[in-house]
């Protein structure tokens, strides 16, 4: 009994110990290493070095803070929690307390940082009756400017202090994770449950099945929204599929893109809509032989994505391997796309004149696959199953191979997303990892002799 109590104090002790480690504003060294490429002889610099669940934010969303010092990711150093890495120096600081779900939403034109997690108040989730039903859910403001001012000379505050709820999403309307802030940054867009999607949608709508070997795809959903000021919610817009990867057009307010998500090949997978609802229409109209993927907005009047070149003519790729693997999507249920009979490449669709022109392609493999580009219309950028980084020059079409040897068996996909000036590129990388998996955020630089080219 005395070494069962013993124990029982040694573990609250440690527990305790542990919520007080992980505050807001906790500073961790620098683990910045700069790397060659041993193939191209790209000075790599690694903002984080040990194994230690590095995630970056998806290439849908910003990821550099508003005064180009930081970026924001996913990391196990405190489990649940966001950090942020000074590119110059390589200190680290926690830049979340509370945990967060989805994506994380760095603004552009504020020191701000916004993300969604269950609402901690019993109160508001006492009609919840078991885990699989939906929670309420918060969206929260976090203010960097002063949490890293604090940080740096070491006084915190407590957490509210930094952290402002902008609002509560009731459990019936199913909020998800998939956040995007607005380019006016008033506004705020979620993904929505089935229910409160039906309640918006005619009587009459045909809803789409599941499409694909994932089983994925069925309607409805939908996309709603969180004034991040006073709370106002509104509904956008509902739709009888499943709704993904919801981003908005950072320079022009209320355009909004999201996909129809089914894991793989969609019978049309990119979508645009404004946010009082109205312009809803396919943003790139595909055929059934193209195999549209990972749309990210990339200018003021352009998104590109990826129209893939994955499988083989004509038959099954037995090499086919699970979607975090060296090659998937190569299932015959995804039917006749995704092969190189057709135009595949690196697309960028215009909003205005709707115009598509295919930037680049590698001349053999999976092709491009997540993409990036610059704001400035200089560059473009992706990655392929093997975990290479390829450059493109969109005045000249020469593509370059920046970087490679980033391990297809990561835990995840490299995500390549261009900086706002276009001068560098984030990546996550496994390069440095011991495991082959664990993985670490890396910057690669855009040639200086490239930057210097002259048209």
């Amino acid at each position: 009994m005395k070494q069962f109590t013993i124990i029982s104090i040694l573990s609250s002790f440690l527990l305790l110990t542990a919520n007080a480690n992980a505050q807001i504003g906790k500073r961790f060294p620098s683990e910045q290493k700069v790397v060659k490429d041993p193939v191209t002889g790209t000075m790599l610099t690694f903002l984080t070095s040990k194994p230690m669940g590095d995630n970056k934010i998806y290439q849908t969303h910003n990821q550099w803070t508003s005064d180009g010092k930081w970026l924001i990711f996913r990391s196990n150093r405190v489990e649940g929690e966001a950090m942020a890495v000074n590119e110059q120096t390589g200190e680290m600081v926690q830049v979340t307390e509370g945990g967060f779900v989805g994506m994380l939403n760095v603004a552009r034109n504020s020191m701000k940082l916004y993300f969604m997690r269950k609402a901690s108040d019993k109160a508001v989730n006492k009609t919840k009756v078991d885990k699989s039903e939906p929670a309420a859910m918060q969206i929260v403001e976090v203010d960097l400017e002063k949490l890293f001012a604090d940080s740096e000379i070491g006084k915190l505050k407590k957490a509210n202090y930094y952290q402002r709820i902008c609002g509560t999403i009731k459990p019936e309307i199913g909020a998800g994770g998939d956040l995007a802030l607005d380019g006016d940054e008033n506004w705020a867009y979620f993904r929505v449950g089935k229910e409160e999607a039906a309640r918006h949608l005619a009587p009459d709508t045909k809803l789409e099945e599941s499409y694909g070997p994932r089983k994925m795809g069925a309607g409805p959903s939908g996309i709603a929204a969180m004034n991040v000021h006073t709370a106002e919610l509104k509904h956008v817009i509902s739709v009888p599929f499943q709704v993904g990867h919801i981003q908005t057009n950072p320079w022009v307010a209320g355009e909004i893109v999201f996909c129809w998500e089914t894991g793989g090949k969609s019978p049309q997978r990119t979508w645009t809509v404004l946010s009082d609802g109205t312009g809803l229409r396919p943003l790139y109209p595909e055929s059934e032989y193209e195999w549209v993927t990972h749309e990210a907005v990339i200018s003021k009047d352009e998104v590109a994505f990826a129209i893939m070149g994955h499988r083989k003519i004509q038959g099954l790729d037995t090499t086919g391997t699970a979607v975090s693997g060296a090659n998937p999507g190569q299932e015959a249920a995804w039917g006749i796309s995704g092969t190189r009979e057709k135009p595949t490449g690196l697309g960028i669709v215009n909003f205005r004149t709707r115009e598509m022109r295919i930037e680049g392609q590698t001349e053999k493999g999976s092709g491009l696959w997540h993409v990036s580009g610059s704001p400035d219309g200089r560059w473009a950028v992706g990655d392929d199953f093997s975990r290479s980084i390829y450059l493109i020059d969109r005045h000249t079409h020469e593509m370059l191979l920046l970087s490679t040897g980033h391990k297809t068996t990561a835990s995840d996909h490299p995500h390549p997303t261009m900086s706002p000036d276009g001068t560098k590129i984030q990546i996550q990388s496994a390069m440095l990892s011991e495991d082959n998996r664990s993985m670490n955020i890396c910057i690669i630089p855009v040639p200086e002799e490239w930057l210097k080219r002259k048209y």
